[in-house]
């Protein structure tokens, strides 16, 4: 057989396409082949797809372009693979493989057969596979920082959203499952576990008859990781015993990631939302009073067809009324394959770029009172980056998730990796600046933090 072929990954997409990526990854070099980041030194180069909106699917196109142009072997996986299967075989003659969502456990065997000259397609029509603890997988992220996916696919059928069709019906994994892979992420040094789904509220429900989030939460409170942060959390599925189990659990960070959407039930029920009517001011009143503290993110899409000016300043009030502390806004994309591809009354696309505009014109003032706060609190930072020029220190504060949120700069010494208690001098719109603490600063934050857990 002689040498086996080196292989490159590029990764495109989310962090649950990324978490593919890495198990991929983990697979490959478990079954002894040399995987470099290095495309141009590569035999055979895998890249991982996303197809979730048409800019996305334009990044992963260019990237196959430049790849065969390049005269590169190329494997394509992830979403993409899923959403277009045999057109892009069609497309791209340089492709010698296509690997559905549901099916990238089985890459080495892809690759052997691609090696004995087949041309492969292993797309699971309706994905049903989701990886366990004991698939190998080589983390891609900072050493610090650690995604782990508790379930796969989603059963809403949302007008604006094609990830049902890409990634199947929602599948969990078992508590025994995710508390064993956070064990071994434990073991390594992680410092921060992020859980990741479609709608983290409704994580067992497939498999337990009822969603068990509340009960995922207590027992990776046993696990010894700082930092445990929940992403999609859909606000009607923060029942008491979910908040209870949050406010209860102390490494289990009180961040809420709320997909909201929109805010006028119209447009809601246009999207075909669950629980369309229940986003309203109650929710988020109740939400603030279970959890004071709690950090909130959410994202809206503007532009959704028949949207009108009405509805969009609802969503203005929404906002500013609500303070949230993070807000991600998008223009609406019209997705083929899904209800909302061909509604009538579509919004132009300059009417939606103004109103992006100004929802995130908005936002910027509550976003940078909400930073201001923490100016003279001490506050644990997760070290993850040295700026290659200055040296200076870049991480992030509970606050902020990763590629989502804001960071924090540092200055002074503290290793990669680290948790650090650092001193917040000053903030901006999206990010804070401070330096690591000494130590009768270190003794003032310990109190100021025992203090706001007991209030």
């Amino acid at each position: 057989m002689g040498n086996k072929p080196t292989i490159a990954v590029t990764h495109l997409g989310c962090e649950k396409n990324r978490i593919d990526t890495e198990h991929m990854l983990g697979l490959l070099v478990q079954a002894g082949y040399s995987v470099d980041s290095n495309e141009d030194l590569a035999d055979f180069v895998i890249v991982n797809t996303c197809s979730f909106i048409q800019a996305a699917r334009e990044e992963s196109v260019r990237a196959l372009v430049e790849l065969a142009e390049a005269n590169k072997k190329i494997v394509i996986t992830g979403c993409m693979a899923q959403h277009f299967q045999q057109d892009l075989l069609d497309e791209l003659p340089e492709a010698v493989a296509l690997v559905g969502t549901g099916d990238y456990q089985k890459i080495v065997d892809v690759i052997q057969r691609v090696e004995q000259g087949e041309r492969v397609t292993e797309i699971s029509a309706q994905p049903t596979f989701i990886a366990d603890e004991s698939v190998p997988r080589y983390r891609t992220t900072t050493e610090g920082v650690a995604y782990l996916r508790v379930a796969e696919g989603c059963d809403y059928r949302c007008a604006f959203c094609i990830i049902p069709h890409l990634r199947g019906n929602q599948r969990s994994r078992s508590i025994e499952s995710i508390v064993a892979e956070a064990t071994q992420l434990a073991a390594e040094g992680v410092q921060e576990i992020i859980l990741i789904s479609q709608i983290t509220t409704n994580y067992g429900l497939d498999l337990y008859g009822e969603p068990k989030l509340a009960e995922l939460i207590r027992a990776l409170g046993k696990v010894e990781i700082p930092w445990i942060r929940i992403h999609y959390a859909y606000p009607t599925g923060l029942t008491p015993k979910v908040i209870d189990a949050i406010r209860e659990t102390p490494n289990v960070l009180p961040y809420l990631d709320l997909p909201l959407q929109h805010s006028h039930p119209t447009v809601l029920r246009a999207m075909n939302r669950p629980w369309q009517a229940d986003i309203n001011d109650k929710i988020m009143d109740r939400l603030r009073m279970a959890l004071p503290n709690a950090v909130m993110r959410t994202t809206f899409i503007v532009g959704f067809p028949g949207e009108t000016d009405e509805h969009f300043e609802h969503l203005l009030n929404f906002v500013q009324r609500h303070e949230f502390d993070h807000v991600g806004v998008f223009t609406f994309s019209p997705e083929e394959g899904t209800a909302a591809f061909d509604l009538p009354n579509p919004v132009p696309q300059e009417v939606m770029e103004v109103r992006r505009d100004r929802l995130m014109v908005a936002q910027q003032p509550i976003s940078l009172r909400r930073n201001q706060a923490e100016i003279g609190k001490v506050v644990d930072v997760l070290i993850e980056q040295e700026h290659p020029e200055t040296g200076q220190l870049i991480g992030r504060s509970a606050r902020f998730a990763p590629d989502v949120d804001g960071l924090v700069y540092v200055q002074g010494e503290a290793r990669l990796g680290a948790m650090v208690p650092v001193l917040i001098e000053s903030a901006d719109t999206y990010d804070l600046f401070g330096r690591v603490a000494d130590a009768s600063t270190q003794l003032r934050g310990a109190i100021d933090r025992v203090s706001v857990q007991s209030r």
